[in-house]
């Protein structure tokens, strides 16, 4: 395919490896962001990413060549936004103010012939009903003069790189010539399938899928508490449960995070709630998840106030840096506002804390381990009886 000049909007978690993964094929991509020191280390050479793979992508020769970062767009060939796409805490409805923000300082530079491709998840209809009608308010016709699609992102955060090249990519436009132009330019380096749709089965097929995930979480919490109820294990339970080649039970938790499957369910309630009445449950119980645990705790912890607590991870699941929608956030706050005296140690988030578990147990009343990632878990298991000794009630508490 011809070589393109390519604009992504947005170098976060997605934005940033999808750019470098198009300057590696060989177009000349521009990413976009509002965050100036952002923007000024990448194009001093430094990339802060946490996976490994997008640094290395991003220091090979190839793609210095072809990437450069800006704090406004360019003018270019395809325009790719890549904007986070929150709820609003209040309502659950999609906040597409980075969407539509992102998409008015596009204006400014979008010409005839340009395709535009919304990676950000949104909510069925977005497309139709929000982006083409900031792009025609320039006169300039969407299906005619520019060609929009939505091309969702299905990469899990800390593998990125293997994801964006190896799995099924829906490229779905508005008409079949923005459909037929996004599938030549993902074509420029994914390996997987991609799957032509329209843009609004693009639209529901993401947002379900994460849909999907949630009602699953939300059933093997609630097996979880049944078994609890029975005074048998849940992880005993579902085990033998998932011997049946018919079945997958997902291991249950200390309730959703993250940046999809706590957000993108919402994307469908909000809209249809007469039809959405399972994904609704399952929201419900897996956010009030976090309640349970902090119960739980308390249940044992008898003396309650004041008590000093030592909780390991705050990121919404292990092996994981990442914080966003994090259920182990809101059962801290909960036990801070109960009078509980919290110290946090999560050596992802914070590394200057690796291998500091005895020292941060130490004259504490009890441990509590929400996310276990593997080196917390490692130094439990090396150092468990000296790190039960520091604490005054010698209480461990694993969730």
């Amino acid at each position: 395919m011809a070589l393109l000049r390519i604009c992504v909007v947005g170098l976060g978690y997605i934005g940033l490896p999808t750019a470098l993964m198009f300057a590696k094929s060989g177009h000349k991509v521009i990413g976009f962001d509002i965050v100036e020191s952002k923007v000024k280390d990448l194009n001093n050479g430094i990339c802060r990413s946490e996976e490994e793979e997008v640094r290395k992508l991003f220091d090979d020769p190839e793609v210095r060549k072809n990437f450069s970062a800006d704090t406004m767009p360019h003018e270019s060939d395809v325009f790719i936004i890549a904007v986070p796409t929150p709820v609003k805490h209040d309502t659950k409805e999609a906040d597409l103010s980075h969407v539509v923000d992102s998409m008015n300082t596009v204006l400014k530079v979008l010409k005839k012939g340009n395709l535009v491709v919304i990676e950000s998840t949104i909510p069925p209809g977005t497309c139709r009903d929000v982006v083409r009608p900031i792009i025609e308010k320039t006169g300039l016709k969407v299906s005619k003069d520019v060609f929009l699609a939505h091309c969702p992102e299905q990469i899990l955060v800390g593998n990125s790189i293997h994801d964006l090249k190896n799995n099924a990519k829906i490229v779905g436009g508005v008409d079949q010539v923005s459909t037929q132009k996004a599938k030549v330019l993902y074509q420029s380096f994914v390996k997987g399938q991609i799957l032509a749709t329209d843009d609004v089965t693009a639209e529901i097929a993401k947002v379900a899928a994460n849909a999907y995930r949630d009602v699953n979480i939300a059933f093997a919490n609630e097996v979880a508490e049944v078994c609890e109820r029975l005074n048998v294990l849940p992880s005993e339970a579902i085990r033998l449960a998932n011997t049946n080649p018919r079945v997958h039970i997902h291991q249950p938790g200390i309730g959703v995070g993250g940046h999809c499957i706590a957000v993108d369910p919402y994307f469908i309630s909000t809209v249809f709630p007469e039809q959405s009445r399972l994904i609704i449950a399952a929201r419900s119980i897996n956010d009030g998840k976090p309640r349970i645990v902090f119960e739980k705790i308390k249940g044992e912890m008898k003396n309650g106030r004041g008590l000093k607590l030592v909780v390991c991870g705050i990121a919404y699941k292990p092996n994981l840096r990442d914080t966003r929608e994090s259920p182990a956030l809101v059962i801290i706050d909960l036990l801070k506002k109960d009078g509980y005296d919290v110290t946090v140690y999560d050596p992802l988030v914070y590394p200057e804390q690796e291998g500091r578990l005895s020292e941060f147990a130490k004259n504490r009343d009890a441990l509590v381990i929400l996310v276990p990632h593997d080196s917390v878990v490692r130094e439990l298991e090396y150092n468990y009886e000296e790190i039960r000794s520091l604490l005054t009630t010698h209480t461990i508490l694993r969730f």
